[in-house]
């Protein structure tokens, strides 16, 4: 600042050599430039060809060139009549290099510095040297690296360039070594800092970093702490205080948070008051804070939001529900009013979709239940975002929705989406001792020229079986949303080589159709029609319930089936689902007019909740399988119908189709069974690292369940059980999944297999 005023003092000076007479400028000389380019300093010289210049005009020309920051000095003089403008450039920073750089990348606190005026390129300038070390210091601050050191050296070069480079100790990373409560008395201090997720270190804070301190995480556990209070009735509870106090040698952190409990409120009524455009029964209904009960934050804000949504329903969108409590000190009771002013009802203007450059604009719109010209509902466009997200079509959607401009009373709904690839090639693998080799492949596309409809060929081919598939299914074959599925197949399967399963062999050839209908949001019936026709082969060494049964219809059958489903279907996500509840039965017919009669029937439930704000980012899901078969009219049930267990899908950690009976005259080979009962109860968490990515995630698993013959008592004695881990990743060459399974009461004549994995396949 003390050289722009001495320059602009000097400019004065040399203008003041010229006299007091203003001078024409009848031409301008730019000298000094290196890499500025002139017409730059034109731009910001506040002089042209044919003005009049004195000595406040060369002061503002002056004063102007300084404050581009581009140059160092700036001088003023005339040659004749040429106005010549002298200038020395400030250097510009060539390089810039971060020496030390551990625990954060250089490309973090390239741009950190970035943020400060510090880059490749840009002018160097002296006093910024200060701020790039106090931000270097900082990003380490928030590290826990207290005793990070940083020091700057900058190195002229040619050309008027300089390298700047920072050498970075880091230093010891702090750790929170005690965290103090003064002020508790209805809760223990372990009970409070069980609420925190500062914590001093323990077993995974290596992973978590949380006996790190954070000034931000510090304030999100001080609200903790106060809903955790105001949860439980301490309405006036207050943190008076908090000290953050870190040791000489920077190593140790130290956390004492003083508070006043306040007394514990009951509540001693209730009381609505305001506009209603909806019954006043209705919204007090809404209300989960009762009379008698302890005062609970959260439930005072769980009434707040429901009465909102419920007048948002009704396009009442920008509703104000205030609670006023009014607090009876002397008894500890408080008395809350909640006053609701519904404002103006909201319309749509119009429903816009960007982003999809592949998906045509009706298949989305299909989806949405908002209306355009309707008023505006909440509910309805966040089932929109959930029914879009669904389609497995995208791997992002965002909703918006901005006042319409002039208006008071209406707004657009806008869909943003980001498309994810629909089309793959998918390869499945597998190996084990006695299956060796088995390969997949299957080529489809669920979004068929951006139509929303899929289809599907797939091959199989390996020792135990191969089928060719050809599927087709149109989601809205009827524009009410009725939907059409046909499929033919050719499917052969052969045991013969497989250890631990009867011998047979079999070739259907099939096909179906299919229709499914919509009863609500969630539900859905299914029926269908396929005929096949199959081959049997059976060797001297297969199972006597397999000659017997071909003895009996002989080695060529034919089989006219019907199908029909129910499905109740909430979850938030098709592919990688973390909340909701699916519900799916199915059954299968053997019909007369053809050569088997049989049933068969199975239900798939599953339930998913998030466990926040106990564990964050973390899904709880429990699913179960309950598969029943027979025959019917006397025949006994196609031994190819049978339900097998074991593997991907099943109980992980046993060798696929594994489980269940034997055959009698060979104890090694399974034959399946006409029931099978399947649990799975899964910890569902992002893998580490990947932060919001949904395709890929982690999960502790605990699996439980068996095949079963007629007769056979279903039970927890004959149950087998599996624990470990699994990975699932939705990969561009379809949904992979791996697992680690460790088997549990493993019996003589199980058939083990503790590493599995699908690629390509649904799971």
């Amino acid at each position: 600042m003390f050289l722009r005023a001495l320059a602009v003092l000097l400019a004065l000076v040399a203008g003041a050599a010229w006299g007091a007479d203003p001078i024409t400028v009848k031409d301008i000389r730019i000298e000094g430039i290196q890499r500025t380019e002139a017409g730059t300093v034109f731009n910001y010289l506040p002089v042209k060809v044919g003005d009049k210049v004195d000595d406040a005009k060369a002061a503002e020309a002056i004063r102007a060139l300084f404050a581009t920051g581009f140059f160092s000095d700036v001088r003023i003089s005339f040659d004749n009549d040429v106005l010549v403008v002298s200038v020395q450039e400030r250097p510009a920073i060539f390089t810039i290099d971060i020496n030390g750089a551990k625990d954060i990348t250089k490309e973090s606190l390239k741009d950190a510095l970035k943020n400060v005026g510090i880059a490749e390129s840009r002018i160097y300038d002296k006093s910024l040297i200060d701020r790039a070390e106090k931000e270097l210091k900082r990003q380490y601050l928030g590290r826990g690296r207290y005793s990070a050191q940083i020091t700057t050296t900058v190195k002229p070069l040619e050309r008027n360039r300089v390298a700047v480079t920072f050498d970075i100790d880091e230093g010891e990373v702090a750790h929170i070594t005690e965290i103090h409560f003064h002020g508790n008395k209805v809760f223990s201090e372990s009970d409070l800092t069980d609420q925190m997720v500062l914590t001093t270190p323990g077993w995974f804070t290596w992973y978590s970093k949380n006996d790190q301190y954070s000034k931000q995480k510090l304030s999100s556990d001080l609200e903790t702490l106060r809903s955790f209070y105001q949860n439980r009735g301490y309405l006036e509870f207050n943190v008076d205080s908090t000290q953050v106090s870190i040791t000489p040698d920077r190593e140790s952190v130290y956390i004492t948070i003083n508070i006043t409990e306040g007394q514990r409120y009951t509540i001693s009524g209730i009381a609505l008051g305001g506009t209603f455009p909806v019954p006043e029964e209705e919204l007090r209904k809404l209300i989960t804070l009762k009379p008698g009960e302890a005062f609970s934050r959260e439930r005072v804000t769980e009434s707040t939001k429901k009465i909102s949504d419920r007048l948002a329903n009704e396009g009442y969108s920008f509703a104000n529900v205030t609670p006023e409590p009014t607090l009876d000190r002397e008894h500890a009771t408080a008395s809350f009013a909640f006053n609701v002013d519904p404002g103006r009802r909201v319309y749509v203007r119009r429903i816009n979709i960007t982003g999809n450059a592949k998906t045509k604009d009706e298949v989305i719109r299909r989806e949405i239940r908002q209306l355009e010209g309707g008023w505006y509902s909440v509910e309805k466009v966040n089932r929109s975002k959930t029914r879009l997200e669904r389609l497995g079509f995208f791997s992002e959607i965002n909703v918006e929705t901005p006042a319409v401009p002039g208006t008071t009373d209406q707004v657009d709904v806008n869909f943003s989406v980001t498309e994810r690839s629909t089309g793959s090639i998918q390869l499945g693998a597998g190996y084990s001792t006695a299956e060796k080799l088995i390969l997949s492949t299957s080529v489809s596309q669920n979004n068929l020229f951006g139509s929303g409809d899929s289809v599907t060929v797939a091959l199989n081919t390996g020792s135990l079986s191969r089928t060719i598939s050809v599927s087709v299914f149109e989601p809205y074959f009827t524009e009410e949303g009725v939907g059409r599925g046909y499929s033919v197949y050719d499917r052969k399967v052969d045991t013969s080589s497989l250890t631990g399963v009867a011998p047979y062999q079999s070739e259907s050839l099939g096909a179906d159709i299919n229709f499914s209908v919509p009863l609500s949001e969630t539900d859905a019936v299914g029926v269908g029609m396929g005929g096949e026709r199959t081959r049997l082969g059976v060797f001297n060494s297969s199972a006597l319930r397999y000659l017997d049964f071909v003895n009996r219809f002989g080695t060529l059958t034919n089989t006219i089936k019907s199908t029909a489903s129910f499905s109740r279907d909430s979850r938030d996500s098709v592919l990688f689902p973390t909340s909701g509840f699916l519900q799916q039965y199915s059954m299968e017919l053997g019909l007369p007019g053809g050569d088997l009669h049989y049933y068969r029937g199975d239900v798939h439930l599953q339930y998913l909740t998030p466990l926040a704000p106990l564990l964050p980012k973390i899904s709880l899901s429990v699913s179960g399988e309950y598969g029943f078969a027979n025959g019917l009219n006397g025949q006994p049930l196609p031994f190819f119908k049978n339900f097998f267990g074991g593997g991907v899908g099943s109980v992980r950690g046993y060798t696929t189709n594994t489980l269940g009976p034997k055959d009698p005259n060979n104890n090694q080979i399974a034959i399946g069974g006409n029931r099978v009962v399947v649990l799975n109860t899964e910890l569902l968490f992002p893998f580490p690292g990947t932060k919001t990515e949904k395709s890929l995630r982690l999960s502790t698993f605990f699996d439980a369940g068996n095949v079963y013959g007629p007769g056979d008592e279903i039970g927890g004695s004959t149950l087998r059980y599996s624990g470990g881990l699994a990975l699932t990743w939705y990969s561009p060459v379809g949904p992979l999944k791996l697992s680690y399974a460790v088997p549990i009461r493993v019996q003589p004549l199980d058939n083990v297999e503790r590493l599995q994995f699908t690629l390509g396949q649904a799971f």
